[in-house]
């Protein structure tokens, strides 16, 4: 059986709900849904694109703690409110750090997320070789 790895972010959610930023087994981590928060709250809100450019940057580090990085990802999901309005600003976040890896990706608009400040929601599977 291959070896588990939590990776915690230090969110006060993760044990209140039970689950880790991200989860290594073997080659393969998943990272959870990921939203612009740090400790004193939601990061920008109302501004998609820094979301999105924050979100990118946390999900970076919790894959550099299971050892591997944004090249690494083979797939991003991308959850939106308001698509209609923000989908640009957050493909051009997405752009910026996956535009030559080329993960698969999807984004969806949802009706809403946990805080109504939070704009765009992101998690990525990434694969070692």
């Amino acid at each position: 059986m291959q070896e588990r790895k939590l990776i915690s972010s230090g969110a006060k959610w993760e044990d209140i709900v039970g689950y880790s930023r991200a989860v290594r087994i073997g080659n393969l981590i998943e990272v959870s849904g990921t939203a612009a928060v740090d400790e004193k709250g939601v990061v920008a809100p109302g501004n998609a694109y820094l979301q999105a450019r924050f979100i990118i940057e946390k999900i970076q580090k919790a894959l550099q703690e299971a050892g591997a990085g944004l090249e690494d990802v083979i797939r991003t999901r991308i959850y939106v409110v308001e698509i209609a309005h923000t989908w640009e600003e957050v493909a051009r976040a997405h752009g910026e750090f996956f535009g030559t890896i080329k993960p698969a990706s999807t984004m969806v608009e949802v009706k809403s997320l946990i805080d109504p400040d939070m704009l765009v929601e992101i998690e990525v599977t990434a694969l070692l070789q």
